[in-house]
C-alpha cells in the first residue's frame, strides 16, 4: 500500500513555500511598493498595511481557497457555467497582454532608460527596444529550453541579492539618519492611508493569479506524500504563511526604499525610477547597471513564462486556433501596447483591475466558506453577480464619464472605491434567503466538491 505522509517535514515545507513565493516573485511587483513609500511618505505605515492586505493575505487566501474548492474554473462555475469561461478569461488577459506582459518590457526600459545618452529619443528606443524584447520572448516561448531554466535559476537568486542590498542600504542610510524624512503624504494617500494602500494592492495582481497557482500548489503537495485532504490543506496553508511572510518582508523593504527618498522623488509616476534612483545612490553607476541588467533578464523571464501560460490556455479553449498564432499574436499586441509606457500601462490598470477585483475577493472568500454557500446555492450568482455589475458599471464610468452619477456612489463607503463591499453583504442575505425560499439545501450540484 502506497504510504502516507499527514505532514511535510520542515524543510519540504519551507520548500513549497518559497515556491509559491516564487510564483508571486516578479519584476513588475517590485516597482509598486516604492511608489508607495514616496508618495504616502508621512503615511506610509497604513499606507502599506493596507497593501499587505491587499497584495498579501488575499493572494494567500486565493491560494486556499481554490485548494479547498476546486480549479478556478470550478469555483467560478458555482456561479454560471458562461461566468465562468468569461471570467477566467478576463483573468488570464489581465495577467498577461492586456496589463502584465507589457509591463514587463515597459519596467525593463525603464530601468535602461538612465543610460541612454542625453538627447535620444526614448519613444523611438523605446520601440526598438520593445520589438527585439517580445520577439525573443516569443522564440523562447516557442522553445522552451535549457536558456529559459538557466534564466528562472540565474535571474530570480540574483533579483532576490538586488533587492536585499537596495533595501538594505536604505534601512541603514534611514537608522543613521539624523532625522526622518517628514513630507505629508501626497494624493491619494493624503486622505484615508490604509484604503488607498489597500486599493493600490490591486496592481500587484497576485490575487488573480492566485486563482491560477492553487491546483498547482496542492497537486505539488501531494506529489511529496500527503494525500489527506485535511493534511494537504494545512500544508496549503503553511505554504502561504511562508510565502505572505516573505513577500511582506520584500514589499515593507521596498517601501523604505521609496520613503528615503520621497522628498527627493516628489512626484514620481513609477517604481522603476525609484529603484534605479536608490542603486545609484548607493552604489553609483555600476548600481544603475546591475540594476538595468537584472531586471531585464527577470523581466523577459516573467514574459517568457506569461505569453508560453496565456498562450496554452487560449489554445485549449479555442482550439481551432493554435498554440503558436496565441503566443505571436498576444506578443505582438503586448509589443504596441508596452510602447504606451508603463506610467500609462499603471494608469491603465486601475480601472481594469477594480472591475475584476471585487469580483475576485468575494469568489475566494465565498470559496473559503464554500461548504456553506453550496448549501444556498444562489448566494453564488446573486453575490457575485451584484458585485460585478456594480464594479464593471462603476469602472467604466471612472474611465469614459468621469464625474457622472450612478446609484452606486450613494452606497456607504463609495467614496473610497468599497461599495461592492455593502453589496455582497446584501447579495448573500438575499441569496440565502432565496435559496431557502426555493428548497435549496443540500450541497449546490455546480462544482460541489
Amino acid at each position: 500500500m502506497e504510504s502516507r505522509t499527514e505532514r511535510l517535514s520542515g524543510r519540504a515545507s519551507l520548500l513549497v513555500g518559497a515556491t509559491l513565493f516564487s510564483m508571486f516573485f516578479g519584476a513588475g511587483n517590485l516597482i509598486l511598493p516604492p511608489l508607495l513609500g514616496v508618495q504616502a511618505a508621512s503615511e506610509s505605515v497604513p499606507a502599506i498595511i493596507g497593501f499587505f492586505v491587499a497584495g498579501v493575505g488575499l493572494p494567500v487566501l486565493g491560494i486556499v481557497a481554490v485548494a479547498l474548492a476546486g480549479t478556478v474554473r470550478e469555483l467560478a462555475d458555482r456561479v454560471h457555467p458562461m461566468f465562468s469561461r468569461v471570467f477566467v478569461a478576463a483573468v488570464y488577459l489581465a495577467i498577461g497582454p492586456c496589463l502584465a506582459i507589457p509591463r514587463t518590457s515597459s519596467t525593463a526600459f525603464e530601468m535602461l532608460a538612465p543610460l541612454l545618452p542625453a538627447g535620444v529619443s526614448l519613444d523611438a528606443v523605446r520601440l526598438g527596444f520593445s520589438v527585439v524584447f517580445f520577439a525573443v520572448a516569443y522564440l523562447l516561448a516557442m522553445h522552451p529550453g535549457r536558456l529559459t531554466r538557466f534564466l528562472g535559476r540565474v535571474t530570480g537568486p540574483a533579483l532576490i541579492a538586488l533587492v536585499v542590498a537596495v533595501v538594505g542600504a536604505s534601512i541603514f542610510s534611514l537608522v543613521t539618519a539624523p532625522e526622518l524624512p517628514a513630507r505629508a503624504a501626497e494624493a491619494p494617500y493624503n486622505t484615508g492611508a490604509a484604503v488607498q494602500g489597500f486599493l493600490t494592492g490591486y496592481q500587484t495582481m497576485d490575487l488573480l493569479a492566485s486563482l491560477t497557482f492553487g491546483l498547482v500548489i496542492a497537486t505539488n503537495i501531494r506529489s511529496l506524500g500527503v494525500r489527506e485532504p485535511r493534511g494537504v490543506m494545512c500544508e496549503v496553508c503553511r505554504a502561504g504563511v511562508v510565502a505572505g511572510v516573505l513577500m511582506m518582508a520584500l514589499y515593507g523593504g521596498l517601501c523604505a526604499v521609496g520613503f528615503e527618498l520621497c522628498e527627493e522623488l516628489a512626484g514620481a509616476a513609477n517604481g522603476a525610477v525609484i529603484i534605479t534612483a536608490s542603486a545609484t545612490l548607493h552604489f553609483g553607476m555600476a548600481g544603475t547597471i546591475v540594476v538595468a541588467a537584472i531586471f531585464l533578464l527577470a523581466c523577459l523571464n516573467v514574459c517568457t513564462g506569461l505569453i508560453s501560460c496565456c498562450g496554452s490556455y487560449f489554445a485549449e479553449e479555442v482550439p481551432r486556433v493554435p498554440y503558436r498564432v496565441w503566443a505571436v499574436t498576444f506578443a505582438v499586441f503586448s509589443c504596441a501596447v508596452s510602447n504606451i509606457g508603463l506610467d500609462a500601462i499603471l494608469a491603465f490598470s486601475v480601472p481594469l483591475l477594480n472591475a475584476l477585483y471585487p469580483m475576485a475577493i468575494v469568489l475566494v472568500l465565498m470559496g473559503m466558506a464554500h461548504r456553506a454557500c453550496d448549501a444556498a446555492p444562489l448566494t453564488w450568482p446573486v453575490t457575485v453577480g451584484l458585485v460585478g455589475v456594480a464594479s464593471v458599471v462603476t469602472s467604466l464610468r471612472d474611465t469614459l464619464a468621469p464625474g457622472m452619477w450612478l446609484p452606486f456612489d450613494e452606497l456607504p463607503f463609495a467614496s473610497v472605491g468599497l461599495g461592492w463591499v455593502v453589496l455582497a453583504v446584501v447579495g448573500l442575505v438575499i441569496g440565502a434567503v432565496l435559496s431557502r425560499a426555493a428548497g435549496g439545501h443540500g450541497t449546490s450540484k455546480r462544482g460541489a466538491r
